[in-house]
């Protein structure tokens, strides 16, 4: 079977390939940076919370009337965490594959974990439709969700439309459309073998361009929107994009399109259809560089204007230096999907470590906070990942801490305010990302029956930032317990967050508030 990394690694990344005997044209979107660009205002907030200034000539007085710390403690919110997969392009964990234990007990034992957020589901096509007009699952996906339901975790999966791990027995396409769709030879790679081990053979790529695959396509996500759309426990789907494994590249060979401009035209529309079809479930795109020629800078640039996030499938060891300023200058209010497959069994065996006696997955693992991401892959060995952590918890101990956002009321003020009660909320974001989507705020009576609240600015408060909101209360508040409590808001898909603090919480995970009376001392006026 071909080792994925090492097949990314043998290729020229840096060269721009077309088509058999085509010439390069120039893209229609060359790379550019981001830091500074104007890449959209993100999602409409429709009850945006005024979010200052709020300044002293405002009020008749003011109190402090609570505050919070940092906890260091892992949340479970949506939008964040460690990624197990369940199935990933070699198919389930090792010890499936090789008859020693059954799938049940795989899923189970990588769902049990207690450092698992999310388990994530990556197969080629023929895994999940076998005939025109539905789908026909692996079991792997009942298994997934049914874990995913009992252990309170999300799912995330990508269905790949091409892969070169089962080349040439197989192709990622299902039966159905072989004899429909024209099948590109694209060349050979020597070194590499199938499951034969005999090797140097063919590669072939399907016509994107071609109607019938266009046809199938749009039916494959209508089918997988149908199902998944509105799922509750669905987190996020990684985009499909051209070649190998859906990372936008097919390596240092030679894509199957006539030309640059009917592989950007094609991409494009696909990218686009997704983009329409999936309206409730964010969608993750790669950001590899059009190593391909393929429009990959046009679909990113596409992506992210609509609001979807970004994805790489390795970290330390290959990414190019556009793909780091990428992820790491995104607007703020998109997550990072972040992986790196070297060393993915997580054996403690086979890890070498550096001059400074870090071993080499733990270094690229922390390396999602130095670009800000918000998820981490686990791979697919449940068993090994126990043993690793036994051994070296501190990498995976250090996402859980800044992983993704950490959202807490840092400070809460009370001022008398239009002859009412005026609270003030400065919310602290501990974590290295920004909120990907929309955080909202809440403050309600303990009964209930009372509830106000809003959303701020998409993306706020940004990784290691703060930002203030206020709530108007109607007369007659004073002296009572309220509740603060925060959701995050994603294609209009509200979620529960669990403030990310220290001190204690309400059941229902909202922080307990006391407002004062008027007629208490200690209200201050002026500086």
């Amino acid at each position: 079977m071909i080792s994925r990394r090492n097949f990314l690694k043998s290729g020229s990344a840096a060269a721009l390939l077309t088509g058999a005997g085509v010439p390069a044209v120039r893209a229609a979107m060359p790379p550019h940076l981001w830091n500074g660009s104007d890449l959209g205002t993100g999602p409409f907030v429709k009850d945006r919370l005024d979010q200052g200034p709020f300044t002293i000539e405002q009020d008749q007085g003011w109190r402090n009337i609570g505050s919070t710390t940092a906890s260091d403690k892992p949340v479970r919110n949506f939008g964040l965490g460690l990624t197990a997969y369940t199935w990933e392009e070699g198919g389930p964990a090792i010890p499936v594959r090789q008859g020693k234990i059954p799938l049940e007990k795989a899923v189970e034992t990588l769902a049990s974990l207690p450092f698992v957020d999310v388990l994530y589901i990556r197969c080629d096509w023929r895994d999940v439709q076998s005939a025109p007009g539905r789908l026909n699952l692996n079991p792997v996906w009942k298994l997934t969700f049914e874990a995913a339901k009992q252990y309170n975790l999300r799912v995330g999966f990508r269905v790949q439309l091409s892969s070169p791990n089962f080349q040439p027995r197989q192709l990622a396409l299902p039966d159905f459309l072989l004899d429909k769709v024209p099948l590109v030879k694209i060349g050979k790679r020597r070194g590499e073998t199938n499951e034969t081990k005999t090797g140097d053979w063919d590669y072939v790529e399907p016509r994107y361009d071609h109607p019938a695959f266009k046809s199938a396509f749009r039916e494959l996500n209508d089918l997988l929107a149908a199902e998944y759309n509105d799922h509750p426990l669905v987190e996020f789907m990684d985009m499909m994009m051209y070649g190998f494994w859906g990372e936008g590249h097919t390596n240092n060979l030679p894509n199957p399109f006539p030309d640059y401009l009917t592989a950007e035209k094609t991409m494009l529309e696909m990218t686009r259809y997704q983009i329409d079809t999936w309206t409730r479930v964010p969608l993750a795109i790669n950001t590899q560089p059009d190593i391909s020629s393929t429009g990959n800078y046009a679909c990113l640039d596409m992506a992210v204007r609509a609001g979807c996030w970004l994805r790489s499938d390795s970290i330390l060891f290959i990414e190019e230096p556009i793909q780091i300023e990428h992820l790491s200058s995104r607007p703020p209010w998109l997550a990072a999907v972040m992986e790196q497959g070297r060393f993915r069994e997580y054996d403690i065996n086979d890890i070498p470590l550096d001059e400074a006696g870090i071993n080499l997955k733990e270094k690229s693992m922390l390396h999602c906070v130095d670009m800000g991401a918000n998820y981490w892959a686990l791979w697919t060995e449940g068993e090994n990942l126990r043993t690793y952590y036994e051994k070296y918890p501190a990498g995976f101990d250090t996402l859980q801490r800044r992983l993704g956002y950490r959202v807490r009321p840092s400070w809460i003020w009370q001022r008398k305010r239009y002859g009412t009660s005026e609270v003030i909320l400065a919310i602290a974001n501990d974590g290295v990302a920004g909120v990907p989507g929309i955080l909202r705020v809440y403050i309600e009576s303990e009964d209930g029956r009372f509830s106000m609240g809003g959303g701020l600015d998409a993306g706020h408060p940004h990784g290691g930032r703060l930002r203030q909101c206020n709530f108007i209360l109607p007369p007659g508040m004073e002296g009572k317990k309220m509740k603060l409590r925060a959701e995050i808001e994603t294609k209009g898909v509200r979620r529960p967050v669990q403030w990310a603090c220290a001190q204690p919480l309400n059941p229902d995970g909202s922080f307990p508030i006391q407002l004062n009376t008027f007629d208490d001392p200690g209200w201050r006026k002026g500086i």
